[in-house]
């Protein structure tokens, strides 16, 4: 079986490649002068050319044959069929880890520090000193991207290893997902999920005809008779979070301080003797500045709040997928969601039918029952008549009897009507216990209508089917050439199929003629958008204004109209429409020209609303979220109409908020016509085509951007999935602010991909934007505990944890800063071996991680006052400001504890180290304490370990302290006396502020 591939496939533009002709050199140089001249360069140059126009050689396009049920026959080789969502393999781990850690400034920094270690001149301390911590930083960084990249590989392994029926020679035999292989012959079971790209070669059905679902593909939830295309999915790219990035840059800060720092220090000495070792000794002396540890805590802490977040009973089913994130969900502005199973359930309900005198809602649909109960008797006489069939009715509303029967008539007419404009399939599952397919038959299927479901290319087609049973009118079988109805009084009503004019979204309506078997009455049915049936039937006053009133229900509205055709009338059609069709020339135009004959005068029957049912709690979580200080863009592949439809029922807009409706566009003149009438207009929502979108994007980036921001929301309808990415990517570079997208089908992989932070639903569109996304969920209203509790509480935490790791090295530098001075600028260590080990680790590490587990306001509270997280989305909790108060602590007690110790020593050296070093311990102690604000028992904990093992340890430093004094009250008093000094005016300071000048959440907590 021959199959072309297209040229596109293989080859891209060539202008991206070509590059711009060099200019020749017009004096040869010759030899040794001209290889030094430049001749290497060119040299070079020469050789990548020649290297890149072999890799992209142009690939002979040629027809390709493909074996059917014998693979192995293939010549050419093909990729394997399995999903890969892991970022590394076997070989590239350790590198591409490696490489993900020192390519941050902090990690890098501390490598070249480690390696002078064995330089002799610059030696400081024991080797273990430097390279113990490093090493414990990349085996907790090795060991969690081990563990998240072994959960990539369990989930790929999954999906990779489900079983499908291949057919063979020797029959049917079972392979996984992954080694099916181009040509293999499959068995699709019903509700089994499409492998791969496949072409439909055979079905069960008479007909041949197959429904299929391409909700991996484009997020639709609907049945279709189409053949699938082929969808990939792109490798995840690895989330940095905006804190990591402002860490980075306050390490480089604190890194030009160290060198100022040691530069100072140099200079004061007086650039004596061999000054530029000095300067590289005291670089690492204030190495401490840069905490090494950083790095750790806060990977352990992301660890931790990705524990929290996946046991949290009050969202069930989430997931953490990418564990380096998790204080991202605190700093979101812009969520962009999809609408097709993620606001939506793609699941519609009939909810209104209105007739223009009569309405009937969902609390009066038993009056439609008792109507279509009771015979009608006016029903022959209208079936006969011609297109003015409607004149009974209208004569009947003398008096008070007949306006009820018009109106059981009207009743009659609507629900028939759309009974059988439709083109939904009643389906039958075979009988339990029925052998193969070749034995099925009629008699082998159970038509009782618990065993029925329906399958149609729309949900609102179903939806109309369905409430037409619910009230007594019943689809029992359909193919292409008749339809049976059943009637409540169990009555079986033949139709035969003469034309069938479907749904485009140029028409915007479809219709239907069929002939009543038992009368020989020829009907025109047709339903569509109020746009497209208010100029095709009868004059009324009523219809606009009806679906005005719908669509402000957030209902999406179909008009439904008749016309009674005579035998003649549509044999003259049927002629017609024949010719049309078999024209060469302009048969489009043919063929529409001869329906629009028929479509005129039709008598106007009803007008139905159908909701597509919201996801639970939607309106609640899209307001908590407004309220949030996040601004919602909703882009969904849908129609206009219906988008807008979503957006108004969800209050994505509000019912008196103005909508913008951007008008269709192609050209830059017109783009920039409609942007300047967007400008006239203050908030209101605006609702843009993608289309339009894309003739903005290219010409009016930048002004679209700006506008659209100013909007309180925004919806794009009718975009490409490629088009939702670079709507993400637009808004990244125009606000710099942090996007976060939400999705739950194939389509939204690209768009999850490319924000900040990606939230996959798992629903009915299978689980491709939930493999590829960062996080996990089951329903969109988890979203709102999601980003109100945790995002804010991960945020809040990291960077307290961040600051106050920054605070312990800068500390300590302090210390060793006045130490040094007071000695003469001396390049000596202050503390050396396991003193700095251990009270990087041991002594205050539990107590400083201790902070992952701090909250200022309970869960409930946060979700209660979702304004509390607007103050994050600022970025004031980790800011140039913050970091510069830390850093003022830090000299203010590093001086205190340093100059205190050297004040009250009496006679040993050694008694500053006990005592400076036993205050620093408890001042980072007391300092913990002073920056929680709900206390934990892992808290208190963490705080009496750290201080019995220090404690403790007391007895085995010998080699640092003084035993025998340490044990005296003297030590005790001065120690004591020093630590209060450094933290009681802290104290006092916090006290003073949350009186006179209290953060939000202190006012809820008090």
């Amino acid at each position: 079986m021959p199959l072309m591939m297209s040229e596109e496939g293989f080859e891209n533009d060539e202008s991206d490649y070509h590059t711009l002709p060099r200019a020749r050199v017009t004096r040869r140089r010759r030899g040794l002068e001209w290889f030094v001249c430049g001749g290497w360069r060119l040299l070079c140059t020469s050789c990548c050319d020649w290297l890149i126009n072999i890799c992209r050689r142009k690939r002979e396009l040629k027809a390709r044959t493909v074996w059917l049920g014998c693979p192995e026959k293939c010549e050419e080789k093909h990729p394997r069929n399995s999903i890969k969502n892991q970022k590394y393999n076997i070989f590239t781990f350790i590198p591409g880890v490696l490489y993900e850690q020192f390519k941050f400034f902090l990690n890098l920094y501390f490598l070249v520090v480690s390696c002078s270690q064995f330089v002799p001149a610059l030696k400081i301390g024991y080797l273990y000193t430097y390279w113990a911590p490093l090493g414990f930083v990349l085996a907790v960084t090795i060991m969690r991207e081990a563990i998240d990249e072994f959960r990539r590989f369990q989930r790929d392994k999954e999906v990779n290893s489900q079983l499908y029926s291949k057919l063979t020679v020797r029959g049917k035999v079972q392979v996984k997902s992954s080694d099916i292989q181009v040509g293999d012959l499959i068995i699709v079971e019903k509700n089994q999920r499409i492998p791969s790209d496949m072409v439909f070669l055979r079905t069960s059905e008479k007909a041949g005809s197959c429904f299929i679902r391409t909700d991996q593909l484009d997020g639709e939830t609907d049945w279709k008779l189409k053949v699938a295309v082929s969808c990939t999915q792109r490798l995840p790219a690895l989330g940095v979070g905006l804190l990591d990035l402002e860490l980075n840059h306050l390490t480089k800060a604190l890194f030009v301080a160290l060198v100022a720092l040691s530069v100072v220090m140099v200079t004061l000495q007086g650039f004596v003797g061999s000054w530029c070792r000095n300067l590289f000794r005291f670089l690492l002396l204030f190495s401490y500045i840069i905490p090494i540890s950083l790095r750790v805590n806060l990977d352990m802490g992301k660890a931790a709040y990705g524990w929290m977040i996946m046991k949290d009973e009050s969202i069930p089913g989430t997931v953490v997928r990418t564990s380096t994130i998790p204080e991202e969900l605190g700093r979101l502005v812009y969520l962009l969601t999809d609408k097709t199973g993620t606001l939506t359930q793609n699941e519609m309900v009939f909810k209104r039918l209105h007739l223009g005198t009569v309405s009937y809602g969902a609390d009066t649909m038993d009056e439609i029952q008792n109507h279509l109960m009771n015979p009608c008797p006016q029903a022959p006489s209208q079936a006969s008549g011609n297109s003015a069939s409607s004149a009974p009715p209208r004569k009947a509303q003398s008096s008070a009897p007949k306006v009820r029967k018009s109106v059981r008539s009207r009743v009659h007419e609507a629900v028939k009507a759309i009974a059988l404009c439709h083109n939904v399939s009643p389906v039958y599952e075979p009988r339990a216990g029925v052998g193969g397919e070749a034995e099925r038959t009629e008699a082998d299927q159970d038509f009782s209508d618990g065993n029925r479901t329906y399958q149609a290319a729309s949900p609102d087609e179903v939806a109309l089917v369905q409430w037409t049973e619910s009230v007594g009118l019943t689809l029992v079988s359909r193919d292409l050439a008749s339809m049976q109805l059943r009637t409540p009084s169990g009555q079986i009503q033949t139709y035969s199929v003469l034309q069938m004019f479907p749904f485009t979204s140029e028409s915007k309506r479809m219709g239907v003629i069929v002939r009543d078997e038992s009368t020989a009455e020829i009907t025109f049915y047709m339903k569509g958008a109020d746009v497209a049936m208010s100029t095709i039937v009868q004059y009324n006053d009523w219809l606009e204004e009806e679906c005005g009133n719908m669509a402000r229900e957030g209902l999406r509205t179909l008009v439904v109209a008749k016309r009674a055709l005579t035998e003649e009338q549509y044999q003259d059609f049927e002629s017609r429409y024949s010719q049309a069709k078999l024209s060469l020339h302009d048969r489009a135009l043919k063929v529409a020209a001869v329906i629009e004959s028929l479509e005129r005068e039709m008598e106007l029957l009803c007008l139905t609303g159908v909701e597509d049912q919201l996801q639970a709690d939607v309106r609640p979580t899209l307001e908590m979220l407004r309220n949030a200080g996040i601004k919602i863009w909703m882009l969904t592949g849908d129609k206009l109409e219906t988008a807008t439809c979503i957006a108004k029922s969800s209050h994505l807009v509000s019912r008196t908020q103005d909508i913008h409706v951007f008008r269709p566009v192609t050209t830059r003149g017109e783009a920039h016509l409609e942007l300047n009438a967007f400008r006239r207009k203050h908030d209101c929502a605006l609702v843009i085509p993608g289309d339009s979108l894309e003739v903005c994007l290219k010409y009016y980036e930048h002004e679209l951007a700006e506008l659209a921001c100013q909007c309180p929301a925004v919806v794009c309808c009718r975009c490409s999935p490629t088009q939702k990415a670079r709507v993400v990517k637009l808004l990244q570079r125009h606000t710099g602010r942090r996007t976060c997208a939400v999705g739950d089908g194939g389509n939204d992989v690209s768009m999850i991909q490319a924000a900040d932070c990606g939230i996959g639903i798992e629903g009915k569109e299978g689980r491709q934007a939930s493999l590829a996304a960062d996080f996990s969920i089951t329903q969109f209203r988890h979203i709102g505990r999601l980003l109100m509790v945790h995002g804010r509480s991960s945020y809040k935490r990291s960077a307290a944890l961040g600051q106050f790791v920054m605070h312990r090295g800068l500390i300590i530098s302090t210390m060793q800063a006045v130490f040094s001075s007071v000695f003469y600028f001396a390049s000596v260590p202050l503390y050396q071996g396991f003193l700095m080990v251990g009270y990087a680790t041991i002594y205050t590490m539990f107590p400083v991680f201790s902070l992952v587990l701090d909250q200022d306001v309970k869960p409930e509270m946060a979700m209660l006052y979702p304004e509390l997280y607007k103050d994050l989305t600022k970025g004031r909790s980790l800011s140039f400001k913050t970091f510069l108060v830390w850093v003022l602590i830090s000299i203010y007690q590093g001086g205190i504890l340093m100059y205190g110790a050297l004040l009250l020593f009496e006679s040993e050296f050694v008694h500053v180290l006990a005592i400076s070093f036993t205050a620093l311990i408890l001042t980072e102690l007391l300092m913990v304490a002073l920056t929680v604000r709900t206390w934990h028992w892992l808290m208190v904990v963490a705080e009496v370990l750290s201080l019995g093992c220090y404690v403790a340890s007391l007895a085995f430093l010998n080699e640092y302290f003084d035993v025998a004094f340490i044990t005296t009250v003297t030590f005790v008093w001065k120690v004591s006396a020093i630590t209060m000094v450094s933290c009681l005016p802290l104290y006092v300071l916090k006290y003073l502020r949350r009186k006179l000048s209290p953060p939000s959440y202190c006012k809820l907590t008090s």
